[in-house]
């Protein structure tokens, strides 16, 4: 049977660019490429999990025609289940921690999706947003996507994110460089490369406050000192999805310093249209918001 020449959003997801980071790649000597994961229909590499999630489930008639699928996310998981759930038939709820920006909540609404906002829990607390998911799907006969545990997520991108890097650079990639928040695309991508070569690197570039680098770096999460405005990565545990997956190398990286190397990514691609004067920042009053707003940049284009 031919494929049908038109699709839905769901048809999508996948097959984004690589861009040359000129002023990084210029500095450091290396070609550093960023996958343009925004280009997704839901503006990031979370709708590459959404999607594997969603059609696991239904290969295993775990999600039913008209079924409800919920799930605790920060924001883009969230959207990524929305946009391609509903595109196959589903409603999506979405429970999420109150402090996560109010951009993300309104846009989870104006896709449809019904929001339940919570106070912000540790992992550990049974009110945990994850856990209020779970306690709901159980309760009322929903699909629970299971973003952390569910390693659906990370075969999305094994067959997926892995061997697109690996076509787009024609097996010359020599590192995979991921922040870990459910840890799916650190380790789907990473082990699809070091099946093809196992000298491909993979890196694991972490906020101060997560544990991820304790756990690569001296197998254990004990180490999960500081604080971090970054939203969406800084795992605190190690989830199904990061089980069994080792790294060449761990890194906890400061906000500022992340700040630095965003804000000047940016003057550098738009320095023609609108220059940045030396030192320039945004005013301290709107530091935390805008910081916020950087830091998920980074994680979706480096």
């Amino acid at each position: 049977m031919s494929r049908a020449p038109y699709q839905g959003v769901d048809g999508h997801v996948g097959d984004t660019p690589l861009i040359r980071l000129s002023r990084l790649s210029k500095l450091t000597g290396c070609e550093i490429l960023g996958k343009a994961e925004f280009m997704n229909p839901g503006g990031s590499v979370k709708d590459r999990a959404a999607y594997g999630i969603i059609t696991d489930a239904e290969k295993q008639r775990l999600l039913q025609p008209s079924g409800t699928i919920i799930e605790g996310t920060a924001g883009n998981t969230g959207i990524g289940l929305t946009m391609i759930g509903h595109a196959r038939g589903y409603r999506t709820v979405i429970v999420i921690p109150e402090t996560q920006s109010p951009e993300k909540i309104s846009l989870l609404r104006t896709l449809g999706a019904e929001v339940i906002t919570v106070p912000e829990k540790p992992y550990r607390d049974p009110e945990n947003y994850n856990h209020i998911a779970r306690r709901l799907a159980e309760e009322r006969g929903w699909f629970w996507a299971n973003q952390f545990d569910n390693t659906s997520n990370r075969e999305a991108h094994y067959r997926s994110t892995g061997p697109e890097i690996w076509k787009q650079t024609k097996g010359q990639v020599s590192a995979f460089v991921a922040s870990v928040g459910t840890g799916g695309t650190l380790a789907g991508a990473t082990l699809y490369l070091k099946k093809q070569n196992p000298k491909v690197a993979a890196v694991c570039p972490d906020p101060y406050g997560a544990a991820m680098w304790s756990w690569f770096t001296n197998g254990n999460t004990d180490t999960n000192d500081g604080d971090s405005f970054a939203e969406g990565i800084g795992q605190s545990r190690v989830t199904k999805n990061i089980e069994g997956i080792t790294v060449d190398q761990a890194y906890r990286i400061d906000d500022q310093t992340a700040l630095t190397i965003i804000c000047q990514l940016l003057r550098n691609q738009h320095r023609r249209r609108r220059p940045l004067r030396q030192g320039t920042w945004p005013r301290p009053d709107h530091r935390h918001h805008s910081l916020r707003l950087r830091a998920q940049v980074s994680v979706k284009t480096f």
